[in-house]
C-alpha cells in the first residue's frame, strides 16, 4: 500500500470505530474519502452513464470502476448494505437481501500504460459471480483495503426496482401559472398494473405507506419528497404542489480532454510541467441573462475517452483542471460550487470555488483522467443548503433535464423499504 493511502486508512481508522457504525450514523452518498482514488463510476452493464438500477429478478449487473494513483496494485474488497429509503443503511442481514455473498475482493485491475502519471484501474461486476439481489430498495456499496476493514475508500449507491406498480410522471407547466419560462413542474401518478397480483401489492393502494422521491439530473441538493394530491381514477396522484416544481437551469457547460496534445473544446492550453499535466479552461461565462442555447451535453455525466489510445481505461492520462470565473468583486452572500459528476455532485470544499483577488476571479483545481466532462455552477447563499441556478446560469424552460422518480412502499409489519416503481423523463 502506497504510503499516502496507509496515512489516509490510519486518519479513517482514528476517526471511525467501524464502516457499519458510519454508515448507519448519517445518510450515504456518493463520496470518495482518500484522495489517491479517482474516476469512481458504477453503471448498469457498464455502459457508461446508464444509471446504476437493477430489475429484481433481472439479468443484468452493475459494473464498478475505480483508480488508484500509484504504480503498484493493492488489495481492495468491496461489501453491499441495504439502505432505507432515506439512504441510511437499515438493520437487514445479508442473508436477508442478497443470495451469495454481498463481500469479496476485487481482483479485476490492470495497470496504466504510457502515462505520466500512474495508477491502477480497477473493476468489480456486481452483484458478485453466483450472486442475486433477493429484494428491492436502496443500496450501498463501499470499498475498503483488504488489511484495514474498518477504513472506508469510498461509498457509491445503486437501486433494485420490483416494477410492482405503474409509476408515470409528466414535465410541464407550473400549477401556479407562476414563473412558467424559468420552471418546470413534475407530477407523478401511481397504480397497480390491471392484473391484481396478490402477493405483490394490495388492489387498493393506500397513499400513507408510499413515498415518492424526485431527482433532477444528478444533483442531490434539490432531491424533493412529493405530497400525496388525491386519488385519479384509481391511481394515487402526486402533483399540485410546491415540491413538484423545480428550476430549470440552462444547457450544462462543458469540456473535453480527450486530447492532451492539441487543446479540444473550450480548453484555452494544456502542457506538461514537472512530470504533469495541466489544462486551463477558456474564462467561464455568467450565463444568467444570455438567451437559452440548445445543445447536446450530458447534463452533468461524464465519459472517459481518450483519443489517439486503443484502452481508455488504462492509457488516459490524468490531468490537472483549472477553472477560473472573472469577478470584480466576490459574492459576499454565498459561494460558488462546481457540480456535476467530476465532483460527484457534491457541494463541499472539493467543490467550492475560491475568490483570488489578484486575478479578479473565482478559481477552482480538479484532477480529472482525460475524457469528457459536463457541468454547472451553482450558488448557495450563507446559511443555506440548496444550490441556485439562476445567479450565474439562469434559468430556461427549453431545459431539457432529466428527471428520476422512485417509488418506495412500506406497510406496517414490512421491515424494509421497497422500491415498487422507477421511472426517468
Amino acid at each position: 500500500m502506497s504510503r499516502g493511502i496507509l496515512l489516509n486508512v490510519l486518519l479513517l481508522l482514528f476517526f471511525v470505530a467501524s464502516a457499519g457504525e458510519c454508515l448507519q450514523a448519517q445518510i450515504v452518498t456518493d463520496s470518495n474519502w482518500v484522495d489517491e482514488v479517482k474516476t469512481v463510476t458504477l453503471y448498469k452493464n457498464g455502459v457508461e452513464l446508464e444509471s446504476p438500477v437493477l430489475v429484481l429478478g433481472g439479468s443484468d449487473r452493475l459494473l464498478l470502476r475505480f483508480d488508484v494513483l500509484g504504480a503498484e496494485a493493492d488489495n481492495y474488497r468491496y461489501r453491499i448494505r441495504h439502505c432505507d429509503s432515506r439512504w441510511q443503511v437499515d438493520d437487514m442481514e445479508p442473508y436477508e437481501f442478497i443470495s451469495g455473498f454481498e463481500e469479496g475482493p476485487v481482483d479485476n485491475y490492470n495497470s496504466s500504460f504510457t502515462t505520466l502519471q500512474s495508477y491502477v484501474n480497477y473493476f468489480q461486476y456486481l452483484p458478485g459471480q453466483h450472486s442475486q439481489m433477493l429484494i428491492s430498495g436502496n443500496y450501498v456499496v463501499y470499498v475498503y483495503p483488504q488489511d484495514y476493514p474498518d477504513s472506508i475508500l469510498f461509498t457509491r449507491r445503486f437501486c433494485v426496482t420490483e416494477e410492482s406498480v405503474k409509476a408515470e410522471a409528466v414535465v410541464g407547466v407550473p400549477y401556479d401559472n407562476a414563473s412558467i419560462f424559468e420552471r418546470r413542474e413534475v407530477d407523478v401518478t401511481v397504480e397497480n398494473y390491471t392484473e391484481y397480483r396478490g402477493d405483490v401489492l394490495p388492489p387498493m393502494l393506500n397513499p400513507d405507506f408510499f413515498r415518492v422521491v424526485v431527482q433532477q439530473n444528478g444533483r442531490i441538493d434539490n432531491m424533493r419528497q412529493l405530497k400525496f394530491g388525491g386519488y385519479d381514477r384509481g391511481a394515487l396522484s402526486f402533483k399540485n404542489h410546491a415540491e413538484n416544481i423545480f428550476t430549470c437551469g440552462n444547457t450544462f457547460r462543458y469540456f473535453d480532454l480527450s486530447n492532451i496534445r492539441t487543446a479540444m473544446y473550450n480548453v484555452v492550453q494544456i502542457n506538461e510541467y514537472g512530470g504533469e499535466w495541466y489544462a486551463l479552461l477558456k474564462p467561464l461565462e455568467d450565463r444568467s441573462d444570455r438567451v437559452f442555447v440548445k445543445e447536446v451535453t450530458l447534463n452533468g455525466g461524464m465519459k472517459v475517452n481518450v483519443w489517439d489510445r486503443t484502452n481508455k481505461q488504462t492509457e488516459a492520462d490524468y490531468v490537472y483542471v483549472n477553472f477560473m470565473l472573472p469577478k470584480q468583486y466576490p459574492f459576499m452572500n454565498g459561494n460558488i460550487y462546481v457540480v456535476g459528476d467530476l465532483t460527484q455532485w457534491h457541494l463541499d470544499e472539493r467543490s467550492r470555488m475560491e475568490y483570488d483577488v489578484e486575478k479578479k476571479a473565482y478559481t477552482l483545481r480538479l484532477h480529472l483522467k482525460q475524457g469528457y466532462y459536463a457541468y454547472q455552477l451553482l450558488f448557495v447563499p450563507v446559511g443555506e443548503t440548496q444550490g441556485r441556478t439562476d445567479v450565474l446560469e439562469g434559468d430556461h424552460y427549453e431545459m431539457n433535464n432529466t428527471y428520476s422518480v422512485y417509488v418506495y412502499y412500506r406497510a406496517p409489519n414490512d421491515r424494509y423499504d421497497r422500491l415498487v416503481g422507477y421511472v426517468r423523463r
